[in-house]
């Protein structure tokens, strides 16, 4: 498993800022209709859901890829922390403590792949959807706030895995 560093945290806090800012219609707009307003941050969020999801997972292609991203966006943020302002490269962010997920909670999240893969080319929220899986990976290995919804997250996708595969076996 990968470890996220300030670096990527801080790109995964850029990329959620950047979605917010992108998606702020107006308080005057948030007023007059804010469950209309509230749902076009939907896919960004439950791409930000599976992102977490995706970085859980120990292994294989979906593991490898999320690893894959989440050190690039380390290499990034730290690239920039160091040229930018001056910081130090490579500082590990704090990490929250991990729920493994199961074998069927893994067999969720590949559905849950092929379902998002879908949904990026086939939706006119592809951007949405890719941006908010990459902030998911980003941040959800990192504790606190960035990374509160982690340990959640696997325990319900376990349970869904345990419920679904239970049914059928």
């Amino acid at each position: 498993m990968q470890y996220v560093t300030v670096g990527g945290v801080t790109v995964g806090i850029c990329i959620l800022i950047t979605a917010l800012v992108r998606w702020w219609p107006g308080l005057k707009a948030l007023k007059k209709d804010p469950l209309g307003h509230a749902g076009r941050l939907l896919p960004f969020l439950i791409a930000w859901a599976y992102g977490v999801l995706a970085i859980l997972t120990v292994g294989g292609l979906i593991g490898w890829a999320a690893d894959t991203a989440l050190w690039i966006s380390s290499w990034l943020g730290d690239a920039a922390l160091v040229w930018g302002v001056g910081g130090q490269a490579g500082q590990h962010a704090p990490e929250p403590a991990f729920v493994p997920l199961t074998q069927t909670g893994g067999a969720i999240v590949l559905i849950l792949t092929a379902a998002l893969i879908a949904a990026a080319k086939k939706s006119k929220y592809g951007h949405d959807i890719t941006t908010g899986a990459w902030c998911g990976i980003c941040l959800g290995t990192s504790a606190g706030i960035a990374g509160f919804a982690a340990v959640p997250l696997a325990l319900a996708v376990n349970w869904l895995g345990d419920t679904v595969y239970g049914a059928i076996g």
